[in-house]
């Protein structure tokens, strides 16, 4: 089996939307550096709290937010 990682989709949800990260942290009340990370997938952990505050303020469902992945070798 490959190897299996978990895909944050925020940049590609945002672009989709013309959302800056500026505006989104702003309207969820969420630290931009938070949201920065996600949308550069470098965020190693994020809370939930964060993850409901995203999927309602984008109307978007977490495994749309984010899915896991299998490469294959």
């Amino acid at each position: 089996m490959g190897e299996v990682m978990v895909k944050c989709n925020l940049s590609r949800i945002m672009g989709e939307k013309r959302l800056k990260i500026a505006d989104v942290s702003r309207d969820t009340d969420v630290n931009r550096g938070t949201i920065t990370r996600m949308y550069n997938e470098e965020a190693t952990r994020v809370d939930l709290e964060v993850v409901e505050k995203l999927c309602l303020y984008l109307d978007i469902e977490v495994g749309d937010l984010y899915e896991i992945v299998k490469e294959e070798q």
